[in-house]
């Protein structure tokens, strides 16, 4: 079983550092400890396991020290900074993990752009030694490149030449979409799989800034403290992020406020968010004297793990049943304090972690159908979940029963939260169409019967509680009788619509390219590139183009 939570303490390939307003994250990467077995992680490769524990170093940075403001990310390693994906370990793993590790590496990936455009972080990548594949992928990640020019250094991505594969998080679209370099040099680039050198590659805009060894130290401490001049982050105390308490059994994960119930027989996991009990802080010193146990925060990671672990370990769990439970005027109370002392860093990075959660929810390669029946409280932040899903089932009761499900909007739902495309659920709901969202800005915070709902287009279907229980196992079991690549290929067509950006167009090709790349021989046959890698033989290709 995979599992993703970790902490410094326990980490074997990065190093966190702090002086100040810089913290330094140094891959070192340990040979012999990769995550699963059969092969040695050489030259500062890396695998998932590698990648855990970046996604965990990040969330310390951005909540245990608010003191930073620039983060360098180099190597430990002399004359290399990273060859990229382990090569050995994709060569012996299943179709499955290729994919869902490479999801994972850019999901992290993207959360260090998000921070940099929301909560005053800015990362400078400075590559001390060859840099290749997912290496060079991890710098384009961040705000800007420094290489050094030691006149045997490169930058490359030779997954096409090498591997018969693609650069498979983000490193092509990252060099046309973001760092506009020339497509014909782009094609010139990530067809020479020596790489480009120094001089060069700052002449492409491959990198921002090249310096000799003697002075490539000096050079990057200098930018990262000119980097981190124009922040916003605070000093002061952070919020240390205590292990998260976890009960797993045959029956499934149970969380504070996240109660994942597996059903193998019909294939679907049932996920039930516990609405916050009690009183809730009035101010952010309170929200910061609870760390990690305010509601908000504590729904953000718990919610994050039970992702993970139902995306990387249940692969046959096509259908993920989406609940809530408890009062819906104490989401909205969480939601009021949230959009009011948005701009305080603590409460701007739970909105984020919120925000990044969600949107891998999203993009899990699964069915999502939420279920609003009594008890539920899909209001603000929580009915975040009912929006993302791929259909909604509420519960119509009598207007005068008092245990008739309600939902709720808050103002969180128009803006705090987009989608990987950059807009709101709630206008990716409605194609972009400005009336309909208006409509719903217009009842923001009533609380809406099934009927109400239905009526403004929030939820798919309302049975009426003689057809509810039929209704719903129907519509689980024909979905459960679907092609799951083709629900997952409808899925990503359908959830969003119109504008495109960066991360779309990289989750679109990463599901595209590198599913359809992946199971073709010419990379993972006897003879294809990918398993022949370092074995002295030449890959044998078909080389029909279809």
């Amino acid at each position: 079983m995979i599992i993703f939570d970790t902490a410094p303490e326990r980490y074997n390939h990065w190093k966190l550092g702090f002086d100040g307003p810089v913290a330094t994250l140094t891959l070192d990467v340990a040979e012999d400890k990769g995550i699963a077995p059969g092969y040695k992680l050489k030259l500062n490769s890396y695998d998932l396991g590698v990648d855990i524990e970046l996604h965990d170093a990040l969330n310390r940075i951005r909540f245990e020290h608010p003191e930073v403001r620039s983060v360098v990310v180099t190597s430990g390693k002399s004359r290399m900074f990273c060859s990229g994906a382990n090569i050995y370990m994709l060569g012996l793993s299943s179709h499955a993990w290729k994919v869902n590790f490479c999801k994972f590496t850019n999901e992290t990936r993207n959360g260090i752009e998000d921070s940099s455009r929301h909560s005053g972080l800015k990362f400078l990548a400075a590559l001390n030694g060859a840099t290749a594949g997912g290496g060079y992928e991890l710098a384009l990640a961040c705000d800007e490149i420094a290489m050094i020019d030691d006149r045997s250094s490169a930058v490359s991505l030779p997954e096409v030449p090498l591997l018969g594969v693609l650069p498979g998080t983000g490193g092509l679209t990252r060099l046309v979409d973001k760092r506009k370099v020339r497509r014909d040099l782009a094609d010139v680039f990530c067809t020479t799989a020596e790489g480009v050198r120094a001089d060069r590659a700052r002449a492409w805009k491959l990198v921002d800034h090249v310096g000799k060894p003697q002075q490539f130290n000096e050079m990057v401490r200098a930018r990262a403290l000119e980097l981190a001049a124009p922040s916003d982050r605070p000093g002061g105390p952070g919020v240390s992020l205590t292990p998260l308490a976890r009960r797993a059994d045959d029956g499934g994960y149970h969380y504070a406020t996240v109660e994942v119930h597996l059903n193998a027989a019909a294939r679907t996991a049932q996920i039930t968010v516990q609405a916050p009990e009690g009183q809730q802080p009035a101010t952010p010193e309170a929200a910061l004297a609870l760390g990690a146990e305010w509601w908000p925060l504590k729904l953000a990671r718990e919610l994050d793990d039970a992702i993970l672990l139902l995306r990387h370990n249940h692969l046959d769990l096509g259908l993920w049943l989406l609940k809530t439970r408890g009062s819906i005027d104490a989401v909205l109370g969480v939601d009021a304090f949230l959009q009011q002392h948005g701009s305080h860093w603590f409460v701007r990075e739970t909105l984020g972690y919120l925000r990044r959660t969600l949107a891998r929810l999203e993009v899990s390669s699964r069915s999502l159908f939420a279920i609003a029946d009594q008890g539920s409280c899909f209001a603000g932040t929580l009915a975040e979940l009912l929006l993302a899903a791929d259909r909604s089932f509420m519960l119509q009761l009598p207007e005068e029963d008092k245990d008739a499900p309600h939902i709720a909007l808050s103002a969180l739902n128009f803006g705090a939260y987009p989608t990987v495309s950059g807009v709101t659920r709630i206008a990716a709901r409605y194609c972009e169409d400005e009336a309909p969202v208006e409509a719903a800005r217009q009842i923001m915070g009533e609380r809406l019967s099934a009927r109400g709902a239905r009526d403004l287009g929030l939820v798919t279907s309302t049975p009426d509680d003689l057809d509810w229980e039929d209704e719903i196992r129907l519509a689980i079991e024909e979905r459960a009788s679907l092609s799951p690549d083709a629900l997952t290929g409808m899925e990503a067509s359908l959830r969003f619509s119109g504008r495109e950006n960066l991360a779309t167009r990289v989750f679109g090709r990463l599901t595209a390219w590198q599913n359809w790349i992946f199971i073709r021989p010419n990379a993972v046959g006897e003879q294809g590139a990918l398993k022949v890698y370092g074995t002295g033989a030449k890959a044998k290709f078909n080389w029909e183009r279809v």
